[in-house]
């Protein structure tokens, strides 16, 4: 069949990813299962400081040296330990309308360092373009869902279409995954990349079938070995994928993906193909490429390090906590009276300018001279060493 044919081409991709200059799992000490391939089986951390999408400001840079990737961390730290600070408990109340910044970081943890694979520092997970940036959209590409970001001004504003206007808070199924505790990013992939938080995996193995468990919202991806791909329109929220084995790098092409997968930068329409090995018993190197020709003028690839880790995985009860739904939905039936000039039941009126006022930017650790060191650059200007810390910022969006 077709489809077995490109996961065949998979495997011969192998070689070109370097996987051919590894050495054996047995010359390795890496555990191996009794029909002689490695176990994969156990816990990993994927968090990693590494963006997505490399910094413009670094080109073609792949690596970092020593010294960049730990000033990085060192700077992460330095932000982590300003965003902990305690709360002043004689502040005021927050302004009317409420304040929509966030808390501190205590449930944030991207991780401590940059991903090393192959003794190297990574500036980006994605390898190829070697730009390290996703390639160019083509022409009529359907509108990444990620860039759909409806306006939160704090006002009924569909409303100005008329009083009984549909607008993005009518239906729950509106909203997006995250806000609905059904996806929050990539994070069960396929690809799988890492998040702001719960970047644990969990990897049960067996003989004719791999499962790999997300701690985020606990999805759990079904890998058939040696298997055929269901018949086209047999779709499936993370795709179906099937595995084989190429020496001792586990092979996965994932294909029938839904209309919105959760890689929203993709569509139903794209394969995955991904190759997992072990570089060593305390790391797994993840490694992927993606093609959709509907989105993208050319396939893009990237990589970064799964660190094992002794750690047990919990269960991700988004849903049964997702009380921010129910508020949502509320907030939109409150504006929406206020734009009528309506009061909701048990709910005072509000005069419409008092609904929303417009928020004073607030200081962030990066506008600190005590926490982020200049070292010497010009405000807009970065040296190649000194973006290192800066390339941070590009690829957090790169995340969903």
């Amino acid at each position: 069949m077709h489809r077995r044919t490109g996961l065949s081409t998979a495997v011969s991709t192998a070689v070109c990813l370097a996987f051919a200059s590894a050495t054996s799992a047995q010359d390795r000490d890496i555990p191996q299962t009794p029909s002689g391939h490695p176990d994969l089986s156990g816990t990993y951390d994927v968090a990693t400081l590494t963006p997505v999408e490399r910094s413009e400001v670094l080109g073609e840079r792949v690596t970092l040296t020593d010294e960049a990737a730990a000033e990085l961390a060192k700077r992460v730290r330095q932000a982590r330990a300003f965003s902990d600070q305690p709360s002043d408990p004689n502040r005021g109340a927050p302004p009317v309308g409420g304040d929509r910044v966030f808390g501190n970081a205590f449930w944030i943890e991207p991780g401590q360092s940059v991903t090393k694979v192959d003794g190297q520092w990574r500036t980006s997970i994605l390898i190829d373009p070697p730009n390290g940036r996703y390639p160019p959209r083509v022409a009529d590409a359907p509108t990444w869902s990620g860039r759909q970001r409806l306006q939160d001004d704090g006002s009924a504003y569909w409303l100005e279409a008329g009083p009984d206007a549909p607008g993005p808070f009518d239906n729950m199924e509106q909203r997006p995954y995250a806000e609905r505790c059904l996806s929050m990013g990539s994070s069960a992939g396929p690809p799988m990349l890492p998040s702001l938080a719960n970047n644990y995996k969990r990897i049960v193995q067996s003989g004719d079938t791999i499962m790999i468990l997300s701690e985020t919202v606990h999805d759990a991806r079904i890998i058939r070995m040696n298997a055929e791909h269901d018949p086209p329109g047999i779709n499936k929220w993370l795709g179906d994928s099937i595995g084989l084995w190429s020496g001792d790098t586990l092979v996965v092409e994932t294909t029938n993906f839904v209309d919105r997968p959760t890689f929203a930068r993709g569509t139903g329409t794209m394969t995955v193909t991904e190759w997992f090995r072990l570089e060593s018993d305390d790391a797994l190197i993840y490694t992927f490429t993606v093609e959709d020709p509907t989105v993208w003028t050319a396939p893009f690839s990237g990589e970064y390090a799964w660190a094992r880790s002794a750690n047990t995985l919990f269960e991700h009860a988004c849903h049964e906590g997702n009380y921010p739904l129910t508020a949502i939905m509320k907030g939109a039936r409150v504006i929406e009276a206020v734009f009528r000039g309506e009061a909701p039941g048990g709910i005072p009126r509000v005069a419409p300018e008092l609904v929303h006022q417009p928020q004073a930017p607030r200081a962030t650790p990066a506008e600190s001279a005590e926490q982020w060191p200049s070292h010497g650059s010009a405000p807009g200007q970065a040296s190649a060493e000194s973006a290192g810390p800066r390339f941070l910022e590009a690829g957090r969006t790169g995340r969903s």
